[in-house]
């Protein structure tokens, strides 16, 4: 090496060897307080600042232990923005399913926040938090006060006034702890419904693979579309990937809605199962005249368009989550199905 360039290079790691030490000073490791494992393994904490999962709580910045992700389609939920974080205790580590849900290790746990951009600014609205107990998985629901300080848990659940980012003015509704299991129910069992391999990134599984916090990533490549990217995405792959996500964690065996005979998860493959010339079985008036729940090249009198269509209590698919309609999503299934051969 030229002297020159070796005193430059040499330089060059004494600035950086500098800022990393100043660095560390202003945000040594161990400077952020651990998460309460106590909270997350018993009882039933009042506020979310209990668990400490959050360096900053009202800026939703992660604390030790803690990771944000994001999933490539999520669940609507009035247009509501998400804020997703996994928490894994000290020494721990998810391990993979293939492309299914990721095995998350007793003593972890999952967090959402919902917020929603009002007056100028983004206001938090609930947190909903899902701790792996060693007798299963508890979902809490924390409702954030008016000074957006604090969550507190809100087991009846509770109504809030809200602007959807389509101008909507709705009654958002923050679902009570035995609503969750109306999704998060799958034999009788409370489960984790969004982090599934398919529907993240390999990119965070890899980064997830790297920090010891999974042993592996997944072998296959069948990924969920990338939301935002959907029109450049298989028109099939959007439909099928968006209603895999909205519905069915409901809508699959042993599941909350098994008796309606429709299977609208990702990996099932069979035309009859995802409703394609099905007739419902116990629809009702969410019917609404038709006669089979997809009807290839007609969407227009499909039962499955029709419901997702609709705002209507008792008519309305999904039943929970929801006041308003996707629009986004309801074009794609809809295309979806007008492009199938009748």
């Amino acid at each position: 090496m030229k002297p020159a360039v070796a005193l430059l290079a040499s330089a060059c790691l004494a600035l950086a060897g500098s800022v990393a030490v100043r660095a560390e000073l202003l945000h040594p490791a161990n400077s952020r307080p651990p998460v309460n494992d106590a909270a997350v393994l018993q009882g039933l904490p009042q506020n979310l600042s209990d668990f400490g999962f959050f360096e900053n709580q009202t800026e939703q910045q992660p604390g030790q232990g803690v990771t944000p992700y994001r999933l490539n389609t999520p669940l609507y939920s009035d247009g509501a923005e998400k804020l997703r974080f996994v928490y894994l205790p000290a020494g721990a580590a998810m391990k993979a399913q293939g492309e299914g849900l990721l095995d998350i290790p007793v003593g972890g746990a999952l967090i959402k926040t919902f917020a929603f951009d009002q007056d100028g600014g983004r206001r938090l609205i609930e947190t909903r938090v899902l701790l792996h107990r060693a007798d299963g998985w508890l979902a809490l629901p924390y409702v954030w006060n008016d000074e957006q300080t604090e969550a507190r848990l809100a087991i009846a659940g509770a109504r809030v006034d809200v602007t959807t980012p389509g101008g909507e003015a709705i009654s958002y509704r923050v679902p009570n702890k035995n609503q969750c299991k109306e999704c998060h129910g799958l034999g009788g069992a409370v489960t984790p419904i969004g982090p599934k391999a398919r529907n993240l990134s390999r990119e965070w599984l890899g980064k997830m693979v790297a920090s010891a916090h999974l042993d592996a990533v997944p072998d296959g490549s069948d990924q969920l579309p990338i939301w935002e990217l959907r029109e450049s995405a298989d028109l099939a792959d959007a439909a099928r990937g968006y209603l895999d996500v909205n519905c069915a964690h409901c809508h699959q065996p042993d599941a909350t809605a098994s008796n309606s005979g429709l299977d609208l998860r990702w990996e099932q493959k069979s035309p009859d199962a995802i409703g394609i010339g099905k007739r419902p079985v116990a629809a009702g008036r969410g019917a609404g005249g038709h006669m089979f729940d997809i009807v290839p090249g007609s969407p227009d009198t499909s039962i499955l368009t029709y419901r997702m269509a609709s705002a209507e209590p008792g008519v309305a698919m999904p039943e929970l989550g929801k006041s308003t309609v996707d629009h986004d999503g309801l074009d794609i299934v809809r295309r979806w199905i007008a492009q199938m051969r009748p």
